[in-house]
């Protein structure tokens, strides 16, 4: 069997049943999760461009959109949107060993599909979507070459809807083979800090919906999509090793080893600001006595979020920019979705404060790791302060609490003017596996009666 046969048989034949009961409730919490982060992205800068544009490509469907109220858009058109406002804030979960954002295609792509759908309906989708697109993340066995969440999140997306429509075998083989044809997305968005990146999961999400779209339509696809000579692995990855995913499919379910992000900034960042919450709290560092701070890490946070603060610097770069990020959590304790304004971004103080610290690599061999990583403060007494960070905050290793994962959903939907909508929803979800129909969340979350 090809790699493709293997993830469309898991995808299509996974019983309910035999998802563990983390799994299940991964696959609920993450996905209301999902929910607010994307309506919160309502407001994320060029949100409204990105509106405007897909209306362009045909405004005629019955697709809601997230944190807007009465708007509804084509199929495909929505799936732009909403997985844009998902990724734009940089606030979406995180498969930390895949460096992929699952969520954002996979929650996008589900929320534009028509007809009625359960609750255990939509969570299988999301178990085995994720288990598709994490897995080809795992798989890689050197470095990130392209944007992973868009390039093997576009599998991920095609696996959840194929499941969702009762697809056949071949028609999903058939998908897959036009998921290689609109697979895309470089890391040079991410290195410039444009927002060309979270478009690029914006077009993985709309692409899986157009590319299910050929195959029900009869199309047939390049059947060895992910493995063939010019097949995914082979195109997007320098080194991978796909048997080992491939024989955990059914035991492993990739949406339980999923992280929460309890900052809206990149993944790669969030052990520094974690690492300096604990020097302000434990050992004193003041943004008056803090003469230095180095972050020693892994290389990939180097890569990921190690750039200096620049003239006229964007929300996008900023939010990869663990120097700005060192600087807001040293004056306000935290970094939130108000910190990426003009007036912050421009804040001669903060900018000042960015300019002593830095990033350097430990020596790290793995090419995915986002930990152990060392956080070393030089205060102006004389005092060297340390902290270790082992585990990312909001990673199964150290969830985030009930109450942390409720609040961060009221903060984001209260950002989007949908504070009201925040207890209903919650309490939706709590129920989400027993829902007959899971619209009415899905209408709260777009701001619409349910």
């Amino acid at each position: 069997m090809t790699a493709a046969e293997t993830f469309v048989d898991h995808a299509l034949g996974l019983a309910w049943e035999a998802v563990p009961a983390e799994a299940r409730t991964a696959a609920a919490t993450f996905l209301h999760d999902t929910l607010a982060v994307g309506a919160a992205g309502v407001r994320a800068p060029h949100a409204d461009a990105i509106l405007t544009a897909a209306r362009g490509w045909g405004s005629h469907g019955d697709a809601l959109v997230l944190g807007r109220p009465g708007v509804r858009l084509a199929p495909a058109q929505a799936a732009f949107v909403n997985a844009f406002q998902m990724h734009a804030q940089e606030f979406d979960c995180v498969h930390e060993p895949a460096v992929l954002h699952p969520m954002a295609t996979i929650g996008a792509a589900i929320l534009a599909e028509p007809g009625r759908h359960t609750g255990p309906e939509v969570l299988a989708a999301i178990v085995v979507g994720t288990d598709v697109s994490a897995g080809l993340g795992v798989a890689a066995t050197t470095p990130l070459k392209f944007f992973r969440p868009a390039t093997s999140g576009i599998f991920g997306a095609i696996a959840a809807v194929c499941r969702l429509r009762g697809m056949t075998h071949d028609q999903a083989l058939d998908a897959f083979g036009y998921g290689l044809a609109f697979a895309s997305g470089t890391m040079q968005a991410h290195e410039e800090g444009k927002p060309a990146l979270p478009v690029q999961i914006a077009n993985a999400a709309r692409g899986a919906v157009m590319a299910v779209d050929l195959a029900q339509g009869g199309l047939p696809g390049p059947r060895r999509s992910l493995d063939g000579t010019f097949g995914y692995l082979p195109l997007f990855e320098t080194g991978f090793d796909l048997a080992p995913v491939l024989a955990s499919l059914g035991t492993t379910f990739r949406i339980a080893e999923v992280s929460w992000k309890p900052f809206p900034t990149g993944r790669a960042g969030h052990g520094g600001i974690t690492a300096i919450q604990a020097l302000m709290a434990d050992q004193g560092a003041t943004t008056h006595n803090l003469q230095s701070l180095t972050y020693a890490a892994p290389p990939l946070i180097g890569r990921l979020v190690g750039r200096p603060v620049v003239e006229a610097m964007t929300p996008a770069h900023a939010r990869l920019c663990l120097p700005y990020l060192a600087a807001v959590t040293l004056t306000r304790g935290t970094v939130g979705l108000d910190d990426f304004t003009p007036a912050s971004l421009a804040d001669p103080a903060l900018l000042a404060l960015a300019a002593r610290v830095q990033v350097v690599d430990n020596g790290n061999p793995d090419p995915a790791a986002f930990v152990p990583a060392t956080a070393t403060a030089k205060l102006s007494d004389g005092r060297e302060a340390q902290v270790t960070i082992d585990a990312q905050l909001g990673s199964p290793a150290r969830p985030l609490t009930r109450e942390q994962h409720l609040e961060k959903a009221r903060a984001c939907l209260a950002y989007a003017g949908l504070e009201h909508a925040h207890l209903p929803l919650a309490d939706l979800m709590a129920r989400f596996e027993a829902l007959p129909d899971a619209a009415p969340a899905f209408r709260l979350a777009a701001g619409d009666p349910p």
